[in-house]
C-alpha cells in the first residue's frame, strides 16, 4: 500500500511539472530573489553605436562582413555626404563627406554636445536592414553622415556599470522603427490597432510592397510611426482625425494589477505635461499606458500608475517603491541624438542607479537599462528572423543587481520581450504573445546563488 501511495504521489508530481505552464515561476524558483525590477528606458542607439568598442563583446572588430554599404541600386558606397544638423543645414562641424564605414562621432561632436538626428521608421528600418545584409542604412536614411558614426561609451557612466555588472551584446528592438511602437512592444508585445483611420494618415506602399508614401498607420490599420493618444497629454496643436483611438489590448500593467502586484510607470516631465506645459523636450507619445482605455484620462488606474519621475525618487525615499517600475527620462535626459546629448543622458541614469543603490530596495532589485531602439544608426549584427512588427536592429542592454553575473558579457539571443518574459516569469503572468512566449527571460545575466 505505500509503495502504491508513493507511486501516486511521484506520479502527481510528474504531471505537476508538465502541467505547470513555462511561464511560471515554481517554488523555490531562484529569480524569487529578486522583489523590484526597474527598467530604465533610454533612447535611439544601436549596440554598435554606443558598445562596438566594449572589450570582449560582439562589437565593430567583427563588422567587416557586413561592409560597405550600399546604393538603393545596390552599387557600393564609398563616401557619405555631409551630416546635417538639427536645423537641416549642413553641420560645420564635421568635412564636406566622410567615408561610408564606422567613425568616432567624438572626434567632430563631443559627447556632452548635440549631434544632428536620423530617420528611425518602420518601414525604413526594414529596408536598412536588407533582409539580414544590413547595408542600406545609408541609403534609407535622411542624414547619412551618422548612420556609422559612433561613440565609444565603454568607459562613460552606464558603460562603467556595464563593465562592472552585466551587458547583453545579442538585444534586439523588440519592433521595426522608432520610439512610438516600441514603447508598445515593451508595455504589451503588441502594435496599436487603428482599423478606420481616415486616408491623410495612411502609408502607401507600391506593387512590390515597398514603402511609396511614408506616414502613421499602415494601409491595413495598425499605427506604426509617430503619433498621439486621444488621451492627455497629447501636443495642444495635435488634429483630432490625426489621435490615435484608445486601446483595448492587455497590458503589463494590467496582467500585474490582476495578481495585485504593485507598479508604476515614472515619466519625467510627467506633471507638467498633464497640467498642459510641457517640457520642450517632452515626448508625448514615449507615455504607451496613456494609449489605452484601462488608463483613460479621469481613471483611477491613471492616477494610481502613471507618475512623474519625480515620484520614483520620493518613492525610494520614503519606502513606497512597487515591485515594478518603469522609468522614462525627460527627452532632455534620455540620450536621443539631435535634442539631447549622450553624456546627460548617462549621468542622469547613473544617479537613478546610484539612488536605487543607496535605498533599502537595492537589496533584491533588478535594473534593466536599455534603449527604444536604434535612432536610425548602423549595426552589423542581423537581427533575428521573427515576424511582421520584428525584432529589429541591435541595441545596448544592461543588468545591473546585487546578483547580476559581475563583468559579464552575455551573449545569449533576446529582445525586448525579454523584459516582460522575465517579469512575467517572477510573478507568474502570462505572456501576450508567441513573441514574449518564446523569449529568453535575461536570467543567464543572473547569478543567484551569490550571497547577499
Amino acid at each position: 500500500m505505500l509503495k502504491t501511495d508513493r507511486f501516486i504521489s511521484l506520479l502527481f508530481l510528474a504531471f505537476c511539472l508538465v502541467i505547470v505552464p513555462s511561464h511560471l515561476a515554481r517554488a523555490g524558483d531562484p529569480i524569487e530573489k529578486i522583489n523590484h525590477v526597474i527598467v530604465i528606458y533610454q533612447e535611439n542607439w544601436s549596440f554598435d553605436g554606443l558598445y562596438g568598442k566594449f572589450p570582449g563583446a560582439n562589437g565593430l572588430e567583427n563588422a567587416s562582413k557586413a561592409l560597405p554599404q550600399v546604393d538603393k541600386e545596390n552599387n557600393p558606397l564609398t563616401f557619405v555626404p555631409r551630416p546635417i544638423d538639427n536645423s537641416k543645414n549642413p553641420d560645420s562641424r564635421f568635412p564636406e563627406k566622410l567615408p561610408a564605414q564606422p567613425y568616432d562621432l567624438a572626434q567632430y561632436v563631443p559627447m556632452n554636445q548635440k549631434s544632428g538626428d536620423l530617420v528611425h521608421r518602420f518601414y525604413q528600418n526594414q529596408l536598412q536592414i536588407n533582409g539580414g545584409r544590413m547595408d542600406k542604412y545609408a541609403a534609407w536614411s535622411d542624414n547619412p553622415g551618422l548612420v556609422m558614426s559612433y561613440y565609444d561609451a565603454s568607459d562613460l557612466p552606464e558603460g562603467r556599470l556595464a563593465k562592472q555588472y552585466a551587458l547583453l551584446d545579442n538585444f534586439y528592438q523588440g519592433a521595426f522603427g522608432g520610439s512610438f511602437l516600441n514603447h508598445f512592444w515593451m508595455v504589451c508585445a503588441c502594435a496599436p490597432e487603428w482599423p478606420d483611420a481616415p486616408e491623410n494618415v495612411r502609408i502607401k506602399l507600391d506593387s512590390n510592397g515597398v514603402l511609396a508614401e511614408d506616414n502613421l498607420v499602415t494601409p491595413d490599420g495598425f499605427a506604426v510611426n509617430t503619433a498621439y493618444s486621444v488621451n492627455q497629454p497629447h501636443p495642444k496643436d495635435s488634429a483630432p482625425g490625426k489621435l490615435v483611438p484608445m486601446q483595448n489590448k492587455p497590458t503589463i500593467g494590467d496582467r500585474l494589477s490582476e495578481k495585485n502586484i504593485s507598479w508604476a510607470w515614472y515619466s519625467g516631465g510627467w506633471d507638467d505635461a498633464l497640467a498642459g506645459n510641457p517640457d520642450k523636450t517632452f515626448q508625448f507619445h514615449h507615455q504607451p499606458f496613456a494609449f489605452f482605455a484601462n488608463y483613460a484620462d479621469g481613471t483611477p488606474a491613471k492616477a494610481a500608475h502613471l507618475k512623474d519621475e519625480k515620484d520614483f525618487l520620493a518613492a525610494l525615499k520614503d519606502k513606497t517603491l512597487p515591485s515594478v517600475s518603469f522609468i522614462k527620462p525627460i527627452g532632455a535626459n534620455n540620450e536621443h541624438p539631435g535634442y539631447a546629448s549622450l553624456m546627460a543622458g548617462q549621468e542622469h541614469v547613473s544617479a537613478l542607479v546610484k539612488a536605487i543603490q543607496d535605498s533599502p530596495y537595492w537589496k533584491d532589485a533588478a535594473i534593466i537599462i536599455t534603449y527604444d531602439e536604434n535612432g536610425g544608426r548602423w549595426d552589423h549584427v542581423p537581427p533575428p528572423h521573427g515576424d511582421r512588427w520584428g525584432p529589429g536592429t541591435r541595441i545596448p542592454a544592461i543588468i545591473v543587481s546585487p546578483y547580476a553575473k559581475r563583468g559579464y558579457i552575455d551573449h545569449t539571443l533576446y529582445d525586448t520581450t525579454s523584459i516582460l518574459k522575465f517579469i512575467e516569469k517572477r510573478w507568474g503572468l502570462a505572456p501576450f504573445g508567441s513573441r514574449d512566449q518564446a523569449a529568453k527571460d535575461l536570467t543567464q545575466a543572473f547569478d543567484f546563488s551569490q550571497d547577499k
